[in-house]
């Protein structure tokens, strides 16, 4: 059993049963796979690990820091660019480089308080950054920058689809004449095991206004690494970043307004994602860190306000493009003009300018608050919320028995992998377990292995990737009463399907999603009686 100390840093009751699982089976297993269990129990208890991915470019980092609300992460090509960097809430502010063999060693922070974008050791030696921060958000969550697919290094990018599930783990040929040492002892767990416990538990994947194929296979590759227990849409979100430099005239619909433009080609991409992912959402990454980390000053907002004071027609003039704001004559002095396109960009500059237009008296704190909200970082932090925090213990459960399934097959041991498959079918055999059913039954629809008609595989889609109850029957804005209606009558329905329309492989999903739906309608029914 756990204990009462581990328990309170579970994310909740499913995780505490895996836990549970894991510790019942250690000594039932291998050295080996007992050490995977240790590392499986390990990441149970720690935060969800949420991985920022995407092409070289798309704005990565600047998101980062932008969610964690300090600017730590560089934004500018260098070696810990290259780098997978995972932040994490720490007493002690502090980074620490893990090189391949197990060593660390103590990053200073740059005077602006960043990280440093080059090493003064070996990089091919350096697995990884660990950044521990006192900042709050990363309390419940560990954010990882990861290096930009789709780059001429091949090196970042495959430590990018390692963390992703869609690479093999390597470690540098210099460290080869290592492995022997580890195959032999058996406490150490060998790259299959390593990998089976590796990784991600979600992903943040940026786009920008095209979504290439490369996008596809990574957010693919993903969604097959986790999907043992585990489904993309509830455990994936992309965000469409740099949507300020949406040409509005492209996006039908748009009316010229740049904001709708992005709003319209985000629900696009959706569509073109799904089922990988659980949305889309628009965001200018630039605008978000400046205005969320500090980057925006008092100073900043005094330029903005004489720059509200010029006249239209030279106003106007100067907002035609980046160069002819920097070189145009004006009584803001061009490096301070520079800075500020640096942190805002043209679209940020217009809002700010257009905001203090509309009431001269903002102040700073007040601007600052009006940039954050055109950011659309917001939407971003409410759909995280909605998605990945709402659902912690059920995504933290489903990769941990993922993890326990791949290394039980790693192990060989036709006898070992029985008794883990027994331990798991018992768990999920329980009622408290069902979120987990649902989790395997969205992924076999999702991914193709168990083939529905399109309405119904939508309609598993929807009940098993919703946030709420209403989102889940999709009938948002209805009464109570009604919702408990449609979930008993939709209950029936899967079950007769279930019974009679379905082939074996569907029928196993559509029990699960008519046990969804009683389930539903129990919980309406006691809240209408309370």
């Amino acid at each position: 059993m756990t204990s009462a100390t581990e328990q309170q840093h579970l994310a909740g009751p499913l995780s505490a049963a895996v836990a549970n699982v894991c510790q019942r089976l250690q000594p039932q297993v291998s050295a080996r796979t007992a050490a995977g269990f240790r590392e499986v129990l390990r990441r149970l208890s720690a935060p969800l690990q949420v991985a920022v991915a995407g092409r070289i470019k798309s704005g990565k980092s600047t998101l980062v820091n932008a969610l964690i609300g300090r600017r730590v992460a560089p934004t500018d090509v260098g070696e810990c660019t290259r780098l997978v960097t995972r932040f994490q809430y720490g007493t002690v502010d502090r980074v620490e480089l893990v090189f391949f063999d197990g060593r660390k060693q103590v990053l200073p922070f740059e005077a602006t308080g960043m990280i440093p974008n080059d090493l003064e050791v070996d990089f091919d030696e350096v697995s990884h950054l660990e950044a521990y921060l006192t900042n709050a958000v990363l309390r419940d969550l560990t954010v990882i920058d990861t290096p930009g697919l789709g780059s001429l290094d091949a090196a970042s990018v495959k430590r990018t689809e390692q963390l992703l599930g869609a690479a093999k783990h390597a470690k540098p040929d210099a460290d080869d004449a290592d492995d022997t040492d580890a195959e032999e002892d058996g406490d150490e767990l060998d790259d299959t095991s390593r990998n089976a416990v590796a990784g991600a538990e979600a992903v943040l994947y940026v786009v920008t206004q095209g979504v290439r194929a490369d996008d596809q296979q990574a957010l693919a590759a993903f969604t097959a690494a986790t999907a043992s227990r585990e489904a993309g849409p509830v455990n994936a979100i992309a965000v469409l970043n740099k949507a300020d430099t949406i040409t509005p005239e492209s996006v039908t619909g748009s009316d010229g307004d740049v904001w709708k433009a992005a709003t319209l080609l985000a629900q696009k991409q959706a569509a073109t994602l799904k089922p990988r992912v659980a949305d889309v959402i628009p965001v200018i990454g630039l605008l978000a860190e400046s205005a969320e980390s500090g980057g925006f000053t008092s100073a900043d907002a005094d330029a903005l306000r004489q720059l509200a004071a010029l006249d239209e027609a030279t106003w106007e003039t100067m907002m035609i493009s980046a160069d002819i704001f920097t070189s145009w004559d004006c009584p803001v002095p061009t490096g301070t003009r520079v800075k500020l396109l640096e942190r805002l960009d043209l679209y940020g500059i217009r809002t700010a300018v257009d905001a203090l237009r509309a009431d001269p008296d903002l102040t700073a704190g007040a601007l600052r608050r009006k940039l954050l909200d055109a950011s659309g970082l917001a939407g971003v932090r409410s759909r995280l919320d909605a998605v990945f925090r709402a659902r912690a213990d059920g995504i933290k459960a489903a990769a941990a028995l993922a993890s326990v399934t791949a290394l039980a097959h790693a192990s060989g041991d036709p006898g070992e992998r029985q008794r883990v498959h027994d331990a798991i079918e018992v768990l999920l055999a329980k009622p408290e377990a069902h979120q987990l059913r649902l989790l395997e039954a969205l992924t076999l629809v999702t991914s193709g292995a168990v083939a529905m008609p399109d309405d119904l595989a939508e309609e598993v889609l929807r009940v098993g990737s919703s946030a709420t109850v209403a989102e889940q029957l999709g009938m948002a804005g209805r009464p109570a009463k009604e919702l408990s209606a449609y979930a008993l009558e939709r209950a029936g329905w899967w079950r007769s399907f279930a019974s009679f329309g379905a082939t074996p492989a569907q029928s196993r999903v559509a029990h699960v999603v008519h046990r969804a739906y009683f389930l539903i309608w129990q919980q309406l029914r006691e809240q209408q009686a309370g």
